[in-house]
């Protein structure tokens, strides 16, 4: 889809304003360093609000200057607006910064063409946290059709080898109107070692709260969902 395609789509409200951000990545939150975060391919502010209303600066990157909009709104109602800096770029030509960022998130967005820039991205110690579609033998209502877009079985995980991978799973999780899923979720730090801090294991039930109707914790959006 086009940029203007996502605009319509954001401003006619066919993406949720509000969708929550990954129960693995709001679980594991409070263990990861405190600072300046990216939120690639923010839409409309799934991890960007999430960060700046637990203290980080956020860096909120999307090509939709409608997506973009409405981040800004939502983190003024959140009264996080002074945290957040929204950023118009694509994020397949984006300069990344080096050494930058404490903490860079991305979901639903497939470019693993980009994944080192991201790592260069962060500041030593700093971690990355990407979730995305899976290919899977079972039908996936929920993401893209063109399996281009999804990641092929420990595709993410063989990504992240270069990092310290602090958590990595793949799932299938129904979800309310038959719209099951199949997702990867990544949570990896630039770190090296062979003595390193660890982050503690969240107990189970902070670490995977849902919404309500919604085992996943998260809201999502239409079947053709933000993939490059």
């Amino acid at each position: 889809m086009t940029d203007s395609d996502w605009d319509e789509r954001f401003a006619a409200g066919e993406y949720p304003r509000a969708p929550e951000p990954s129960p693995v990545l709001r679980a594991y939150e409070p263990s990861l360093p405190e600072g300046r975060a990216l939120d690639v391919a923010a839409g409309t502010g799934r991890n960007a609000v999430f960060l700046a209303d637990r203290g980080y600066d956020v860096d909120a990157l999307d090509a939709s200057r409608e997506g973009l909009r409405i981040v800004r709104e939502r983190a003024a109602e959140r009264g996080v607006g002074d945290r957040i800096e929204t950023v118009r770029g694509d994020v397949s030509t984006y300069g990344f910064p080096t050494e930058t960022y404490d903490l860079v998130t991305m979901s639903y967005f497939h470019t693993l063409d980009r994944f080192a820039d991201l790592v260069e991205s962060l500041a030593p110690g700093g971690y990355l946290f990407v979730e995305g579609h899976l290919r899977s033998a079972e039908p996936s209502p929920s993401g893209p059709s063109d399996d281009r877009y999804r990641f092929a079985a420990n595709e993410l995980l063989r990504a992240g080898l270069g990092l310290s991978v602090r958590y990595y799973d793949e799932t299938t999780a129904e979800r309310p109107g038959d719209r099951r899923r199949a997702t990867a979720r990544l949570l990896a730090q630039k770190s090296t070692g062979g003595r390193q801090s660890y982050p503690p294991r969240p107990a189970a039930p902070d670490r995977w709260p849902g919404a309500e109707g919604d085992p996943t914790g998260e809201t999502e959006p239409p079947a053709d969902e933000r993939d490059a």
